[in-house]
């Protein structure tokens, strides 16, 4: 693929996934829905699920290994709480796109060989379903931070904009996962591994500033480090992000967002022949 080719890939790629808008949106709803059919409570275990897992995360490492975030008592645990669930929503993001890209070419090989169906569209229809699933999350969390603190900053409404670049990293790694997934079957069977190692290997559990020095540079090599601590402090502390830090962190996420998007265009030729 010579230069040229690159360089117009990536307006070109936009604009088709633009086009496909109104299948993404149809796709997702049918996605988010299939997963709770059946079930009595439905929709309601997409907040359920959080706050089972944010009960016993809390408990565990407030209880049993007397976690601390910086003050005492009961008000130690409810500090606690509200700020590993800012973690754990921005993890979930990432999560659901590590877990799934590498089958979801597997699992829809129907449209494999569809010549009119855009591919490229799947890891977006998991990133809209995981994107819902934080949205839940992220409405409990409100509501707790008005019980447990009182108030929630007015910075909160900058959410959204942290959160932008991750995911874009996100969707790189869909369409990268996405195609390795069909060549390398192997490759999902280690995404388990690895949400579960970003899960304790990002300062979701404690602040990075508990680690010593030379553990806390290597940590800013995690991409979740950086957007789980500038979540906090829109979230949490009430303090603006660090602007520079979010728009440096975009552009390199744009980057592998656009590298993920290219790999996938060209390689999915050869879907058909491995499937």
């Amino acid at each position: 693929m010579d230069n040229h080719t690159l360089r117009a890939a990536a307006p070109s790629g936009a604009m088709e996934l633009w086009r496909s808008r109104d299948l993404i949106q149809r796709m997702v709803r049918r996605d988010i829905t299939s997963r709770y059919r059946g079930s009595v409570l439905g929709l309601a275990w997409s907040m359920l699920n959080p706050l089972i897992m944010l009960g016993v995360y809390t408990f565990v490492f407030t209880v049993v290994f007397r976690a601390r975030w910086g003050t005492g008592g009961d008000a130690q645990h409810a500090a606690f709480a509200v700020n590993l669930f800012v973690g754990i929503i921005v993890h979930g993001v990432l999560a659901e796109m590590l877990n799934r890209a590498p089958g979801l070419v597997l699992a829809n090989q129907n449209y494999v060989k569809k010549v009119i169906f855009p591919l490229q569209v799947l890891p977006l229809v998991t990133l809209g379903s995981a994107l819902f699933h934080a949205a839940t999350s992220l409405a409990v969390l409100v509501a707790a931070e008005f019980l447990i603190l009182g108030y929630v900053p007015f910075t909160a409404l900058l959410f959204p904009l942290v959160l932008a670049p991750l995911l874009l990293v996100t969707l790189g790694a869909g369409w990268l996962l996405a195609s390795l997934g069909v060549f390398l079957r192997d490759i999902g069977q280690t995404m388990g591994l690895i949400t579960t190692m970003l899960l304790f290997l990002s300062p979701i559990f404690y602040p990075a500033s508990a680690l010593p020095p030379e553990f806390r540079v290597i940590m800013t090599l995690n991409p979740l480090t950086f957007i789980i601590e500038q979540s906090r402090l829109v979230m949490i502390e009430g303090v603006l992000p660090n602007w520079w830090g979010l728009l440096l962190y975009a552009l390199a996420a744009w980057l592998f967002a656009w590298l993920g998007f290219t790999w996938f265009q060209k390689t999915r030729k050869g879907f058909a022949d491995v499937l």
